[in-house]
């Protein structure tokens, strides 16, 4: 490991210890419903969103950097707004990618001992302190480019909410034929036992061609949902409205 000390302090450890106290629990209850509302606030009026997940160890040299980077301008031409974990890597590349080409660009942040710090490509983002709290709501659709357990906390959430019916004609990508085969092989295996039915794997594109992810994603939102009225903001509510892209 390094020498170098964490960017921040590591957080209390919560889980898998019992019962706190009843003020312990309390305030823990009342930070993260405070976190939660923030969140819905800070997102509210930034429109419907595709979310995209990877490394935040790539580098801008790292080819998926520039793939992740086109899939931002991709999702931005549809006029969707990009959200990301906030982070750098594959995070920072799609959130540059329509922040450079004029559209939405948001993220949920997460403070952990390394790594995580907000890319300077948002226009607005929330930086939670517990990952259940920044789980999908505002999206659409999923790409995961190749990542670690973070990318596969979120992923495996989504799979696990597409099953469960909890929703519905949600369209996700694996995008990295090479780098998810193992994953791919194993979720076969699972079809193969019983463990899950094909059927929850419908709406699961593996590919290595950004057209061909991106007419996947259209294809289903094209035809499972409309466009909702534009939400009208309350000044009693001291209501903001989502940040204007400018472009220099």
């Amino acid at each position: 490991m390094a020498d170098s000390p964490p960017v921040i302090k590591s957080k209390r450890p919560l889980y898998l210890e019992g019962p706190q106290s009843r003020s312990f629990e309390l305030a823990f209850a009342w930070k993260v419903f405070r976190q939660i509302l923030t969140g819905n606030r800070a997102f509210y009026f930034m429109g419907p969103c595709i979310t995209v997940f990877g490394s935040a160890r790539f580098t801008e040299d790292h080819p998926y950097y520039s793939i992740a980077r086109q899939f931002g301008r991709r999702i931005s031409e549809m006029k969707f707004t990009v959200m990301t974990g906030g982070g750098p890597g594959i995070m920072e590349a799609a959130n540059r990618g329509a922040f450079e080409s004029g559209g939405k660009s948001a993220g949920c942040n997460i403070r952990l001992p390394m790594e995580q710090f907000p890319n300077r490509y948002m226009h607005q983002w929330v930086t939670f302190d517990y990952f259940f709290i920044r789980k999908l709501k505002y999206s659409y659709a999923f790409i995961a480019l190749p990542g670690g357990f973070g990318t596969m906390d979120e992923l495996f959430n989504t799979l696990t909410l597409i099953q469960t019916r909890s929703i519905t004609q949600y369209p996700v990508v694996l995008f990295g034929k090479s780098y998810y085969e193992p994953l791919v092989e194993m979720i076969n295996k699972m079809v193969a036992e019983g463990t899950i039915d094909s059927v929850d794997l419908a709406l699961l594109l593996i590919t290595d061609d950004v057209d061909e992810a991106m007419k996947h994603i259209q294809t289903y939102i094209s035809g499972n949902y409309e466009i909702m009225k534009r939400r009208k903001r309350l000044w009693w509510l001291f209501e903001k409205k989502f940040p204007e892209t400018k472009v220099e």
